[in-house]
């Protein structure tokens, strides 16, 4: 067993919600949490129906059986091939009537007062790959970047496809597909194509609106999604979802089985590395720095701002030092805070101002580099002359910060 990488997945199973921390040399870096009552529906496919049609916005509400409708834009109702030129020409009213069915994927929770978002394109994830049925692309994660593997991994899928006789579909090679076999993905073209026809059958008898397809629960989906060979171990703190971590595992995930420990322990598993003081933290708007300084979060519906402060930090030199020895500290952190909190959207972060470029270069490169191991996609803007670092991050599912406290 790998334990080089300090790096581990907790998790936490009560009847009322599952909680994931997953941890990096000791500190928790992303925390997840889905409540039984309210889990999150991103994935969920429907069968709906356009209920108001708006060819002013380009976009449309569809009833898929939830409190509020769902929204869809014309680009994801469109076909997948369709070029930038066609989309700007074609108006939503020529493809979407009101009354019409159609089948969705949730790709937003409802997150506020906004509902969930939807595409047609629809997209089913396994352990390697995500297919595509209806489409004819084959893509590779950008995070496999050695050339050699990338090759490997589009040769041997392309084998796996062209050995099936079925209806043509699309696949992306996932980033834990770096270092899988041929006979791996073979299975997992397999286990998709069984999985596609029987959400293609459920759907020839659905009602509408009707859930036809219910993504994994959160603890399976970090099996699927997060877990990798060179985890130290995953705990889990209930034995019934232990067992059936391993029955998963050793059917879907079966480098990672041996990874699996049940945690019997008397302390809570949340316990172990202050989970529980960073999730409270992660609900407070003030994070301290180790220098004395300090960051705020403020969260709206529209965007997230993060205000850097040196506090007490008064550095040994000049102003300047001292600035930039602040700003270099809250870029760690921030990266960091964004990952724990999970926060998405527009997020713009007022670094405290810096006179010399050279500065400000090591600041955002500090920034950038806190991202990297970020599952979410990030896209960072240079600092503004107002010191201003423009950024987004792509959110799925609600922030930390937007759900109940555990009481």
């Amino acid at each position: 067993m790998a334990t080089n990488v300090g790096e581990e997945i907790l998790i936490n199973f009560t009847p009322m919600e599952t909680r994931i921390a997953v941890i990096e040399n000791g500190m928790p870096q992303e925390i997840y949490v889905e409540r039984s009552a309210k889990r999150g529906i991103v994935g969920n496919i429907y069968k709906g129906k356009a209920v108001r049609v708006l060819p002013g916005m380009q976009a449309a509400f569809v009833d898929i059986g939830l409190e509020r409708a769902a929204f869809i834009h014309v680009e994801d109702v469109l076909p997948a091939q369709t070029s930038g030129e066609e989309k700007n020409t074609i108006s939503i009213a020529q493809v979407l009537k009101e009354g019409q069915s159609l089948v969705v994927q949730v790709t937003k929770d409802p997150i506020g007062t906004k509902g969930a978002r939807l595409t047609t394109h629809i997209s089913i994830p396994s352990r390697y790959l995500v297919y595509m049925p209806g489409s004819s692309h084959i893509g590779i994660s950008q995070r496999i970047e050695d050339v050699e593997e990338r090759e490997r991994l589009r040769t041997a899928l392309q084998k796996s496809v062209e050995s099936e006789e079925a209806d043509p579909a699309g696949y992306i090679l996932r980033t834990v597909a770096e270092g899988a076999s041929e006979t791996d993905l073979m299975a997992d073209v397999q286990f998709l194509r069984r999985l596609w026809k029987s959400i293609e059958a459920d759907i020839a008898i659905a009602r509408v609106p009707s859930n036809v397809y219910e993504d994994l629960p959160l603890n399976m989906r970090a099996l699927r999604d997060m877990a990798h060979t060179g985890m130290e171990r995953i705990r889990i703190d209930s034995r019934e979802t232990f067992q059936k971590a391993q029955a998963f595992s050793k059917a879907l995930v079966p480098e990672i089985y041996d990874h699996l420990e049940y945690y019997p322990g008397e302390r809570p598993i949340f316990d172990l590395y202050n989970v529980e003081d960073e999730m409270q933290k992660a609900l407070g708007r003030k994070v301290e720095l180790k220098s004395g300084g300090y960051l705020i979060f403020d969260q709206t519906e529209a965007m997230t701002t993060v205000d850097v402060n040196t506090g007490g930090f008064v550095g040994h030199r000049n102003l300047e030092e001292t600035i930039f020895k602040t700003n270099l500290e809250a870029a760690t952190a921030i990266g960091r805070q964004l990952r724990l909190r999970n926060l998405g959207g527009i997020i713009i972060i007022d670094f405290i101002d810096m006179e010399l470029v050279e500065h400000q270069r090591q600041v955002l490169r500090t920034l950038e580099r806190g991202l990297e191991r970020d599952h979410a996609k990030c896209k960072v803007t240079g600092v503004s002359e107002l010191g201003l670092v423009e950024m987004t991050r792509k959110r799925t599912r609600e922030s930390v910060g937007a759900r109940p406290r555990k009481m």
